[in-house]
């Protein structure tokens, strides 16, 4: 079931409302600075699957490709909340940014 990047957005924020997590008591504040050290330490978390080896895409096993996705699923998860919270449409930024690297000298 494929969703859009705003249902999935829309799935993270109804799970962050249920956990209270955008309560003002909360004792995890959704504030950017918040989510942007966990986002980047969850994406820290992917390179940990990568540590002292360099598998292929071929070498990894089914337990490794769940792991590694989960770890995705979280970057991903930090990465709406993220953009949500700040009030940027990431779908936009994210084209935009496309179009942006199209024109992108990559020589220099």
């Amino acid at each position: 079931m494929s969703q859009t990047i705003a249902e999935l957005t829309e799935a993270m924020n109804a799970f962050v409302r249920a956990k209270g997590w955008y309560a003002a008591e909360s004792i995890h504040p959704q504030t950017p600075r918040n989510l942007a050290i966990s986002l980047s330490l969850e994406a820290n978390e992917v390179l940990e699957h990568f540590q002292w080896r360099d598998p292929t895409p071929d070498a990894l096993t089914e337990s490794d490709g769940r792991d590694l996705g989960g770890e995705l699923a979280d970057v991903a998860l930090y990465l709406l909340q993220l953009a949500s919270v700040s009030g940027i449409d990431l779908e936009q930024a994210i084209l935009a940014k496309l179009k942006a690297n199209y024109d992108r000298d990559w020589h220099r």
